[in-house]
């Protein structure tokens, strides 16, 4: 847990003055302090954009790149201005802005949202080819989960229709995320062919899908698949403290984590999970520092590991993904100084080497991008993603925990022989352009980030 510094608190005593006296023209060049006062009759909406734009020219991490002539009111909300001001963010080595994630949201959606409370079908999809929609994932409590609707099912027909192609996304975004009611046509694995009728409910949405113990070679290896770092904390803690108990009493050796849909979260459930897997001989040792703009050094931090569990695995290997992000490429940063690390999957890591945390702003909560993370070796500028050790297609035709999925056979292939499989031939870890358009609009719907949730002001 962090404590507020004096000039934060300055910072919002300063945000709170702009409702009263409808402050502009802030310079972000000293600790925020509101001059010349509008007229007391200028709306709610714009004292929101003003606000803004005062945290934003503070905590921002590139926040001197901000041009002081920026105009918030000329945005629709703070969402929008959030959005105008990633293309302020040059780094050195980096053709272009590097931000991609500062954001705003209502702070009730976001609690929903941050709490793990979902209100939809429960169902993520993916084309595996052209005219090949598949079940990506399912929400265990869902709508989806609960009519025992499986990864890897094929979606046959939509409300009756059977177009399901690229050329009529819309359509089908429609009806899996935007609907209310849906009619889904599946067929399964064995070919047999199953219509549910979903209706969206709301519920508690549990980030581990699957764990089990396999032996490869002469090895045990632990797996599971971990889908986002946000949620009810009590409850991932529970299922880690349960995972790792069983890994530790089956003589697990070496553990793969599947990330490769996970966006990320809070980095305190990173910091949680990296105990788990770190071998007790680093505990005490950098996990890793956070670091600020200029303005706030005395935020930046050291956080060491405190080893948790007896688990001491050998290797450590990761399913990763473009959609695995923020968190999740944290936590595989901070474990690569102390073990053997791998990377499996379809493609190299999101690249958001970078975090944010909530700042509330009348009825938004504001995330303009505010420290950069780095490991032991000093590595954290990630931002065109980590790299993969072995290329492997997202076997979106198997369940969770199939042996024959392409990315887990491969990593089990591995463990078992020293050899990672090569890609069959005529088979490619990338789909036809129009498919890699289309998912591409499924997975930018969901959450990369890493988030600070907690901080206590200082009196």
């Amino acid at each position: 847990m962090r404590i507020f510094n004096k000039s934060l608190v300055a910072l919002l005593m300063a945000g709170a003055m702009i409702f009263t006296s409808c402050q502009k023209d802030i310079s972000g060049d000293e600790d925020p302090q509101p001059t010349n006062p509008d007229p007391v009759d200028v709306s709610l909406n714009d004292r929101i954009k003003d606000t803004t734009l005062l945290y934003a020219q503070d905590i921002y991490l590139w926040y001197n790149q901000i041009p002081s002539g920026f105009k918030p009111r000329t945005y629709a909300d703070p969402d929008k201005i959030m959005t105008a001001i990633r293309q302020y963010s040059t780094e050195p080595g980096f053709t272009g802005p590097v931000d991609r994630w500062s954001f705003a949201v209502k702070q009730q959606e976001w609690d929903d949202v941050s709490s793990g409370i979902a209100g939809d079908f429960g169902i993520n999809v993916f084309f595996k080819a052209e005219g090949d929609l598949r079940v990506r994932y399912v929400e265990k409590q869902s709508p989806a989960g609960k009519a025992g609707v499986r990864r890897g099912w094929k979606i046959t027909k939509l409300n009756g229709s059977a177009n399901i192609t690229t050329g009529n996304a819309s359509a089908i975004v429609e009806a899996v995320y935007n609907s209310t009611n849906t009619v889904f046509e599946f067929q399964k694995p064995d070919g047999s062919v199953v219509t549910s009728n979903l209706a969206v409910a709301t519920y508690q949405q549990d980030p581990v899908f699957f764990d089990s113990v396999y032996t490869a070679g002469v090895n045990k290896v632990g797996y599971f698949v971990f889908n986002s770092f946000l949620g009810d904390t009590s409850q991932i803690y529970n299922n880690f403290q349960r995972i790792f108990n069983r890994f530790s009493s089956e003589n697990v050796k070496d553990v793969v984590i599947d990330l490769r849909y996970n966006g990320g979260g809070y980095v305190s459930v990173q910091e949680k999970l990296a105990n788990y897997l770190v071998k007790p001989s680093a505990s005490g040792q950098l996990m890793m520092k956070e670091e600020f703009n200029v303005k706030y050094r005395d935020w930046n931090e050291t956080i060491n590991f405190s080893k948790v569990g007896s688990l001491a695995p050998n290797r450590l290997f990761f399913i990763v993904s473009d959609n695995t992000a923020s968190a999740s490429e944290l936590l595989i940063n901070n474990l690569k100084p102390y073990a053997e690390v791998k990377l499996v999957g379809p493609s190299a890591t999101y690249g958001k080497p970078v975090g944010y945390f909530p700042i509330p702003v009348g009825d938004w909560y504001i995330f303009p991008v505010s420290f950069r993370s780095t490991n032991k070796d000093g590595q954290g500028n990630y931002f065109d993603g980590i790299a993969l050790d072995s290329r492997s297609a997202d076997g979106l035709d198997k369940d969770w925990g199939d042996v024959q999925e392409t990315s887990l056979g491969n990593v089990l292939n591995y463990i078992a022989t020293g050899d990672f499989k090569p890609l069959s031939a005529g088979r490619s870890a990338e789909a036809p352009a129009q498919v890699i358009r289309q998912n591409k609009i499924f997975s930018d719907r969901s959450f990369k980030g890493a988030i600070i949730r907690t901080r206590t002001m200082k009196k």
